[in-house]
């Protein structure tokens, strides 16, 4: 009898512990197919409590994915991977892969997918591997922009952050009246709303507009140049209520809005809305006939896909083409963003990336659209970076980013583009001076052998003054060896890491084997040392002599003139709207001439030197001018001219053509002749 009460008791408990177990999956699952992941986690961990299956498993993985909390994702993923090999397919390894990137892990994150495309798919293979030498040429670039975390940026989420005149306008937390966030179950965060900031005082935030912010997320808007039409992102959100599909999922579409009397009205979505699917992330082309976006709509080539629409001049839009296989990968391409020089822009995490979203470029020409290149460091990294945009005059811009040394979830940075985009085969160069380890002198005709991985790959003499060079590849380890007859034979190990063009020394000292008399040898030494000196002067005459020739030619060109000594670039007259550092249209033709000249001459040197008129105190127009000659620079540099040959000197109001007693004293022409840009030859290479 006891025994039978024992195991009715037994049968009871397991019973009622696998029905909660059940009831924990059943919940976590509704949660998890709402996409409520952060509701969803709780109770799948509730329900490994009482032990693992692979459907929990594999959905709290893919929770804390979704929600970009690639730690705990790991986790799980690498249990996944360790135990459940058979049930689980390239997805999982993939975003295994993109949660190890983020710990800086890339080369298990590269062997894992390495191991699962090896049995699975070789042609993945091959790209895999060549996805990571791009990778590796990309890095070699170094440091592309400068990027600065903005003061506004707090524990929570700020991100799309875009510049309309002097004022930042951001997507940020939003606050109810009482200071109580009211949070949505995606992440767990708080809905969003469009908030303001003077780029001069980005302390003081404030709603953007009481009628665009709504009790549901807004982002990511964008403005015509004119200012009066906006494009937003929002939740598909109608007469006070959320719409939902299917699954009871509310989706994001995109809004029009018309500024009118001082007020955003006219509030409506577009047509390219669909309950089922969402339409998000608005950019307008250059000419702003076009509308770019995001969408997961049917038919696309993966999760989310760029899409372009046509503006038609009543306002009303065409049907949407998708950009296609250059830009749209079988993963999630989002936040298109298009300059004014037609340069796409845009995040993605199934091109060659970092890991998680990076964000690329490619070039829209009429009809056709580039292949898209990784932008590089330090805009992309492990993490998402994403909502890029840039200003391609000032090459001034802001992205975000959810890295781990940032404050909160989502950041914004400010960023300053400082070299081009050059992708190439990372190359770099091994140079040295063989010498006698005695005298110090230098050793011509010495036998120079560069071997890597065991085989000779090149061999040299040294020059008269010992100096040899070898080509070599980034990220490798040689073995350079030297020889002369009568000497010793020497070598030295090099192990190259990934900067492009870096010179490595490989200088040797030979031993001699044979003791030469200390006359002989002092006697050697001197003559040495005259030919060197010979060899030296002549050079150095050569050189004088070339200089001096180009300076002449240059001085002969019919648009260089001698003003107080210096040879000042004819150029017609390059002015500047008032405040304004935009290069103007009619700048940029003039700028022509120095161009054709920089070209014509590549050892020239030339400064930049623009000028303020005396309106705004002086350290403002300092200011001004200086980015009115970075200005120029950076339209020097897109068109083909090295950046190390261009001097920006921003000179204020200190040296006016027309000087003025008082800012009223000169007419508006004579302000705006002050506001100029001149070109000086300062040096000849």
């Amino acid at each position: 009898m006891k025994n039978r009460i024992l195991f009715i008791l037994t049968f009871f408990y397991f019973t009622c512990l696998n029905a909660q177990v059940d009831r924990n999956l059943i919940r976590a699952n509704k949660y998890f197919e709402r996409a409520y992941y952060s509701e969803a986690i709780p109770f799948y961990k509730k329900s490994l409590d009482n032990g693992y299956s692979f459907e929990a498993l594999k959905n709290i993985a893919d929770s804390y994915f979704y929600i970009a909390k690639y730690s705990k994702a790991s986790v799980y993923y690498k249990y996944l991977v360790k135990n459940y090999k058979r049930l689980i397919n390239e997805t999982t390894y993939f975003r295994y892969a993109e949660t190890l990137k983020a710990k800086n892990d890339y080369n298990k994150a590269n062997n894992v997918l390495r191991a699962y495309y090896k049995k699975h798919d070789s042609t993945k293979l091959i790209t895999l591997e060549k996805s990571i030498k791009y990778l590796k040429n990309v890095k070699a670039i170094g440091d592309r922009f400068s990027i600065e975390n903005l003061s506004i940026n707090t524990d929570q989420s700020e991100f799309g952050a875009i510049q309309k005149g002097d004022t930042l306008i951001f997507a940020a937390p939003k606050k109810l009246e009482d200071g109580v966030h009211k949070k949505y179950g995606w992440t767990g965060n708080q809905y969003l709303d469009l908030y303001k900031a003077s780029t001069g005082k980005l302390s003081d935030i404030s709603s953007f507009s009481p009628e665009i912010n709504t009790k549901v997320h807004e982002s990511n808007i964008i403005f015509t140049r004119d200012g009066k039409t906006a494009y937003f992102t929002r939740n598909n959100f109608s007469n006070g209520k959320r719409k939902k599909d299917k699954n009871k999922i509310t989706h994001v579409q995109l809004f029009k809005a018309e500024f009118v009397n001082g007020k955003w009205k006219n509030i409506t979505p577009l047509s390219i809305n669909n309950d089922n699917y969402s339409t998000e992330h608005p950019a307008l082309s250059a000419d702003e006939k076009t509308l770019y976006f995001a969408s997961d709509m049917p038919k696309g080539f993966g999760s989310f896909d760029i899409y372009s629409v046509a503006i038609l001049a009543d306002g009303s839009l065409g049907l949407p083409e998708n950009l296609g296989p250059k830009i749209n990968t079988d993963k999630k391409e989002q936040f298109p963003f298009v300059d004014r020089n037609n340069n796409l822009y845009f995040s993605s995490n199934g091109h060659n990336g970092f890991g998680g979203l990076d964000v690329f470029s490619a070039k829209i020409t009429e009809g056709s659209i580039s292949e898209a290149d990784n932008v590089g460091l330090p805009i992309n990294s492990g993490y998402d970076d994403f909502s890029f945009n840039i200003n391609s005059t000032t090459k001034e811009g802001y992205f975000s980013s959810n890295r781990l040394t940032g404050k909160g979830n989502d950041d914004i940075y400010k960023i300053v583009e400082q070299k081009p985009l050059v992708i190439e085969n990372c190359a770099q160069f091994i140079a040295g001076t063989i010498t006698d380890i005695d005298s110090q002198l230098t050793l011509e005709n010495a036998l120079v052998i560069l071997k890597k991985e065991g085989a000779i790959i090149a061999k040299q003499t040294t020059n008269d003054d010992g100096y040899f060079k070898f080509d070599a590849a980034c990220n490798s380890n040689y073995v350079i060896s030297a020889t002369k007859d009568g000497y010793s034979k020497e070598k030295v190990v090099l192990n190259l890491e990934e900067e492009r063009k870096k010179v490595n020394d490989a200088s040797l000292a030979l031993k001699s084997l044979f003791k030469l008399e200390e006359e002989r040898k002092k006697a050697l030494a001197l003559q040495q040392q005259k030919e060197h000196e010979l060899r030296a002067k002549k050079a150095q005459q050569l050189e004088l002599n070339r200089k001096k020739n180009i300076k002449k030619a240059i001085a002969q060109e019919k648009d260089i003139a001698k003003e107080n000594g210096e040879l000042v670039i004819r150029t017609e007259e390059i002015n500047f709207d008032y405040k304004l550092w935009y290069l103007r249209r009619d700048a940029k033709k003039a700028s022509k001439t120095v161009i054709d000249l920089m070209k014509k001459y590549p050892d020239m040197i030339v400064e930049i030197g623009t000028h303020s008129d005396m309106r705004g105190n002086n350290r403002y127009n300092k200011e001004l001018s200086q980015k009115r000659a970075n200005s120029v620079r950076y339209y020097l540099i897109d068109q083909g001219i090295e950046p190390d040959r261009i001097i920006a000197m921003g000179y204020g109001e200190d040296k006016p053509l027309i000087k003025c007693k008082t800012k009223n004293a000169c007419s508006e022409e004579q302000h705006e002749l002050n506001r100029r840009c001149e070109f000086v030859v300062k040096k000849i290479y």
